[in-house]
């Protein structure tokens, strides 16, 4: 397995760009599957899981293929309904074909995507909003069944917020018969970007980006070109990475709109940060406090920079409360970043971080998820000496070529294979 070494090298400078949104371009990849005929996507990242959508796509039948840096997705009649468990357990992401065929050819047989690290993603919701919509739901030997004759518009209450659900259900309301409304539906940028796409190819959708989304269903849906996002949590990453570096380090072709929790809680940590439509830019600071965070559903603090924003306040001035409401198994980082030498003590849904400027010290150090990977390169940005990180496929996964834009930087660090 890969490994990445870091060794701290004083402040970062330059700028970077920012990829294409993995969280964006999944659900949008699976939507192809509701419109036959060739669908041409840019900004795209070349990711682990974008070549896991890709292996599923083919498997039912689609073709897909690089451009140069176009992706192309060529949908004919599909030769099969299943997502295979061999396919599904790789990306839990994966149960979002489920929505798609089931609307656009009334049966699906998706395997259930079983266990996550970072904690339980339950799919209840997804099928509560199929069942909602008129679909016949079982369950055997692993695998979820869904059938229906059409899928009926219907009004349907998340009981608890969540993104891949309403990005399922709203995939599937798209060719339905009749108006659905989604109530306490999620609100990240990455819904909004997924309306924006199947309003090309010809839904009605509105309120996305709201808790209240409405959908209009349609006969049929014909292929668009779309360019994906920028990713956000990419950004903050990248910026959180100019921070602790004591650098000044602009993040290019981003959206900071979509990162106001986290700007807010750097400049209230003593961090100055310029923005303009689409560039962030953090400037030297030779030392910062503590700040707390909470994190939430969109907009408030994302869950998916909660581990970098860890890795900012270990070595910070002052003691740092971090809460974390949408996982309940997301601190496995903190032992990690205590073998680098942090002072940190977690419990179940709150960790306390009592920082310690200028004295993390290079180590062997395991990434368990994909965010957690992200946090211990930036603390070994900063602490003396060499940090291999292990298992950085979990890395490979959500940022694309991370050494070769921290390296533009000044970083030093290193794949090994």
């Amino acid at each position: 397995m890969d490994k990445m070494v870091v060794v701290g090298n004083g402040p970062l400078k330059g700028s970077v760009a920012t990829s294409g949104a993995k969280n964006a371009a999944l659900p949008i990849l699976f939507s192809t599957l509701l419109a036959e005929g060739e669908h041409v996507f840019r900004n795209v990242p070349k990711l682990k899981d974008i070549e896991s959508t890709a292996e599923l796509l083919q498997s039912l039948g689609c073709e897909t293929r690089w451009d140069g840096d176009v992706f192309r997705v060529k949908v004919s009649r599909l030769q099969s309904y299943e997502a295979s468990y061999d396919l599904v357990r790789k990306m839990r992401a994966s149960f979002l074909c489920m929505g798609p065929m089931l609307a656009k050819y009334g049966e699906a047989v998706v395997s259930q995507p079983g266990g996550c690290a970072i904690g339980s993603r339950p799919i209840d919701l997804h099928l509560e909003g199929f069942k909602a919509l008129g679909a016949e739901i079982t369950q055997k030997e692993g695998y979820v069944h869904a059938a229906t004759p059409k899928l009926k518009g219907s009004t349907f209450l998340f009981e608890t917020v969540t993104v891949g659900g309403t990005e399922n259900v709203m995939m599937a309301a798209t060719l339905a018969k009749g108006k659905t409304v989604l109530e306490n539906a999620a609100k990240e940028p990455e819904i909004v970007d997924l309306a924006e796409y199947l309003n090309k190819m010809g839904a009605k959708i509105t309120g996305h980006g709201t808790s209240v989304i409405t959908i209009e269903g349609v006969e049929k849906l014909t292929p668009a070109e779309h360019s994906i996002m920028p990713d956000r949590i990419e950004a903050g990453t990248l910026l959180i990475a100019g921070a602790i570096t004591k650098g000044h380090v602009t993040v290019t072709k981003c959206v900071p709109a979509h990162l106001e929790a986290l700007i807010i809680k750097m400049r209230d940590a003593g961090f100055k940060i310029e923005t303009t439509k689409d560039t962030m830019t953090v400037f030297p600071c030779e030392s910062w406090n503590a700040v707390d965070i909470t994190t939430a559903p969109h907009p408030l603090f994302p869950t998916d920079l909660q581990a970098q924003y860890m890795a900012l306040m270990a070595v910070a001035n002052g003691t740092t409360v971090i809460t974390e409401t949408v996982f309940e198994n997301r601190f496995m980082h903190v032992q990690e970043l205590i073998r680098l030498g942090s002072d940190i003590t977690p419990k179940t849904r709150v960790a306390v971080v009592r920082g310690r400027p200028n004295e993390l010290t290079g180590a062997q150090v395991m990434a368990t998820d994909l965010r957690a990977s992200a946090s211990l390169v930036l603390a070994g940005l900063v602490a003396k000496g060499e940090t291999v990180v292990n298992r950085i496929y979990h890395l490979d996964r959500g940022y694309e070529k991370l050494e070769d834009k921290l390296s533009s930087l000044g970083a030093v660090i290193r794949r090994i294979e």
